[in-house]
């Protein structure tokens, strides 16, 4: 039996060296390999995760905290009535540090960066600058850019802090003031192009006029147009709260004097004044004429012993005049009156009517001329109001005024428009007045229900009414004996059979009585000097124009 053999330690046979193989492992290579693979892994896992960080970070950026806090409402049904209580621009200034809620178009805005918006809101005649500014959990840059991007003229719902300004805000009516604003609601928008700004349209002509002048000038007809954006001027505004003024004092001044306000027909069934210029409808199957005025109302009101009558009405006249004075239809503020001894009683108490009338605007609407006087400057309407009383001229002292101006005699057998603005700066220039009276004109220039002068019977008991140098009211005393008043019919061709009706309550008796009508639009007008009557007129009519 053979010996066990004994292991030895002789190296291996082959020629790879010892140190390359680690035994059950991997090689250096593979280790280097794993350990890049491993590190590779490491940094995407770190990018990944700050992606991840990023994402999360610009979610949470994106999330809208102040969305509750501004957008469109829907729209308005009176879902709800919650009565907040609303203030007006007007009030702003006594509100420092109050928190208030108000509704507005928004005038003019801008975006100033990325952290500011300011908007200027405005109310009819007010306006207030409103600024939002970004703010953690109260304002966010969604709403910022939401807010910079509301057209002109939306109509807007702002809650937010009345804030005392450091320097008075210009562009602003309440400049004292501003709203720092913590919600904001869009009402109503804007849908398309407007066809002018209300910024460019109550700009003053001088501004538009000057040499480096890049502003839009919006022309009359433009306006008209568009009248309802024209309406929302702050000038507009002023005019038309003027414009009811007027009509408000009208009634006050008429109603503390006795007078009682009566409401005619504006379908007759004769012309009131004559064929020329009245407009002929069709009734049924006849004809009817619309009112040229409430003059046939007015005096058969006197002899249904009314005493004394007043009405604000439109009036009709059918022509062709494309003046800066004429309409075709305009608002009548007429008046009548029984006379007790002279007509001058009627002339006299329109007189303390229109110097009641100035007195009162100037006296009660001094904000609203200055914002129209803004747009329009003109010189203040000057009228007498010292012991020697109104200027009043008669016709024959109005003309020798025109002749010594040099006007040729044979021209001034009435008194042209032209004429008239001449006469007009005579005497401003002479007398220092706007404002005047002219008496005693030929009757052969008045309508045949005014009474003859009783020394002369190519004048008449009749007077006309001006304001810087135009005609704003003309008035006499009527006829009130049915024979004379037939005879007189007849010579101006119309024919008394009819108007039977109207000479029927001459026939049963009538007080002798006087009055006159006035033009309300033609007063606004030259009161303001706004040149042309149009604007004046809420919705003008007159040869070309029917719309709006």
């Amino acid at each position: 039996m053979s010996e066990p053999t004994e292991p030895t330690n002789s190296a291996p046979t082959t020629d790879q060296p010892a140190g390359d193989i680690a035994p059950g492992g991997p090689s250096k290579s593979e280790l280097k390999k794993r350990a890049k693979a491993l590190e590779k892994e490491k940094k995407a896992a770190e990018k990944a995760a700050k992606m991840a960080e990023q994402a999360a970070a610009k979610e949470a950026a994106d999330v809208d905290f102040a969305k509750e806090f501004y957008g469109p409402l829907p729209l308005h049904q009176s879902q709800s009535r919650p009565r907040h209580a609303r203030v007006q621009i007007s009030s702003l200034s006594s509100r420092d540090g109050e928190t208030v809620l108000l509704r507005a178009r928004v005038h003019t805005s801008r975006a100033q960066g990325s952290k500011m918006v300011f908007l200027n809101l405005r109310q009819r005649t007010e306006s207030v600058q409103a600024l939002l500014m970004l703010a953690p959990e109260k304002v966010s840059k969604q709403m910022l850019k939401w807010a910079a991007g509301l057209p002109t003229e939306s109509i807007v719902l702002v809650e937010g802090a009345v804030k005392k300004t450091p320097e008075p805000i210009k562009s602003a009516s309440v400049g004292d003031v501003e709203v720092h604003v913590s919600k904001l609601f869009l009402i109503s928008g804007v849908e398309g192009r407007l066809p002018f700004t209300v910024e460019d349209a109550n700009r003053p002509d001088s501004e538009v006029d000057a040499s480096d002048s890049q502003f839009n000038r919006v022309l009359l007809d433009t306006r008209l147009n568009n009248r309802v954006v024209d309406l929302r001027t702050q000038t507009n505004q002023a005019i038309f709260k003027l414009q009811a003024a007027i009509g408000d004092l009208f009634r006050e001044i008429l109603g503390s004097n006795g007078f009682i306000e009566i409401h005619s027909p504006k379908l007759q069934g004769a012309a009131t004044e004559s064929g020329a210029s009245v407009f002929k409808v069709s009734y049924f199957k006849g004809s009817a004429f619309l009112a040229q005025s409430p003059q046939l109302a007015k005096q058969m009101a006197i002899a249904a012993d009314f005493e004394r009558v007043y009405e604000i009405g439109p009036v009709f006249r059918a022509e062709d005049s494309n003046t800066h004075r004429h309409m075709t239809e305009f608002m009548g503020l007429d008046l009548e009156m029984t006379i007790e001894e002279h007509y001058h009683e009627v002339m006299e108490l329109l007189d303390s009517l229109f110097l009641s009338i100035f007195r009162g605007l100037r006296e009660k609407y001094k904000a609203e001329i200055d914002v129209v006087n803004k747009q329009f400057p003109c010189e203040e309407f000057k009228f007498r109001e010292g012991p020697e009383g109104t200027l009043k001229l008669t016709f024959k002292e109005a003309v020798d005024l025109l002749v010594e101006d040099g006007v040729a005699r044979e021209e001034l057998d009435d008194i042209n428009t032209e004429n008239e603005k001449r006469l007009g700066r005579i005497v401003r220039a002479k007398y220092e007045t706007d404002y005047f009276i002219i008496d005693k004109f030929p009757l052969a220039l008045r309508p045949f229900y005014t009474m003859p002068d009783p020394t002369d019977p190519t004048l008449s008991n009749s007077y006309d009414f001006f304001m810087r140098g135009e005609e704003i009211l003309s008035g006499a005393q009527r006829i009130h004996d049915p024979v004379f008043l037939s005879e007189k019919m007849r010579e101006k061709g119309v024919d008394p059979e009819s108007m039977k009706g109207y000479l029927d309550g001459f026939r049963m008796g009538c007080a002798p009585h006087g009055g006159g009508g006035i033009g309300l639009e033609r007063v606004l007008m030259l009161y303001l000097k706004l040149g042309n009557i149009r604007r004046a007129s809420l919705f003008p009519r007159d040869p070309r124009r029917l719309e709006p």
